[in-house]
């Protein structure tokens, strides 16, 4: 018996595998278009969205009074996270000091001290301490010894030494320097950096610095001169015409857009 040819039936198994794979190819491309669309869509969203901060409206008050410049009754309220062992924090310290100086009484400054828990940062509880130790004795030498820590930062972190050079900076500001060491060792002292701890874990803080203006967080990328500038010159143009904040909230250290907050236990 004689083999039947078989050229007529490789033609038809070509012309069905090509519509196979054709018919399977437009198919899936169909379908995972769609997803990829979808996704598109949620990536835009979640964009549009972070662009866009909005102001917390609970959290614990922190330290009581505020570690506070300019007006309690400005209508923006600028209120700074940071952290003594911060390059970042330090880095920042001047252009924060421009921007007091440069909106004096139209804004509300509050400075949180928030040291951070991690092993690099092993002496930044400590050191919120002695500037609220320093606080307790004068307001005002407060800031001065906030500004002694962050200017020597570099010396002081790196010193074993470090807290005869505390004592040295409470010298040079015009403390009393035994009430400072006693201070140091104090209740009072401590629960001002545990308040403003508490404080910035209610409003989701997780890095410092971290600025709020009237309850909104500054984005990472706009912690700048510039921006804050901005920013604060928005708020005080929207702000035009309304009626001030009343004293009380403002003696409360919370931004006005950021709502009541609620005390933490004690």
């Amino acid at each position: 018996m004689k083999n039947e040819p078989k050229s007529s039936s490789i033609p038809l198994a070509i012309i069905v595998t090509v519509l196979i794979v054709v018919i399977g190819g437009a198919y899936w491309f169909y379908n995972s278009s769609k997803p990829a669309s979808r996704n598109s869509n949620r990536a835009a969203n979640a964009s549009n969205t972070a662009k866009t901060p909005q102001p917390v409206t609970s959290a614990p008050l922190g330290a009581q009074p505020p570690n506070m410049l300019g007006s309690a009754n400005a209508a923006v309220t600028v209120e700074e996270f940071a952290d003594f062992q911060c390059a970042a924090c330090a880095a920042i310290h001047q252009t924060m000091k421009e921007i007091q100086s440069t909106y004096g009484p139209r804004i509300r400054f509050i400075f949180r001290n928030y040291p951070l828990s991690i092993p690099a940062h092993n002496k930044a509880y400590e050191a919120a301490v002695a500037v609220e130790a320093a606080g307790l004795q004068d307001r005002n030498k407060f800031w001065a010894m906030q500004d002694q820590l962050f200017t020597n930062q570099k010396l002081w972190t790196e010193n074993p030494n470090y807290r005869q050079l505390w004592n040295e900076y409470a010298q040079k500001i015009g403390l009393d320097i035994d009430r400072f060491q006693s201070d140091m060792g104090a209740a009072a002292a401590k629960d001002r950096v545990d308040r403003d701890l508490q404080r910035g874990r209610g409003l989701n803080v997780d890095s410092t610095p971290t600025i709020f203006i009237n309850g909104r967080p500054v984005q990472f990328q706009d912690v700048n001169t510039a921006s804050i500038r901005r920013i604060i010159d928005a708020e005080i143009q929207s702000t035009a015409g309304r009626n001030q904040p009343q004293a009380a909230a403002g003696n409360s250290g919370n931004a006005p857009a950021a709502g009541n907050a609620t005390e933490g236990s004690k």
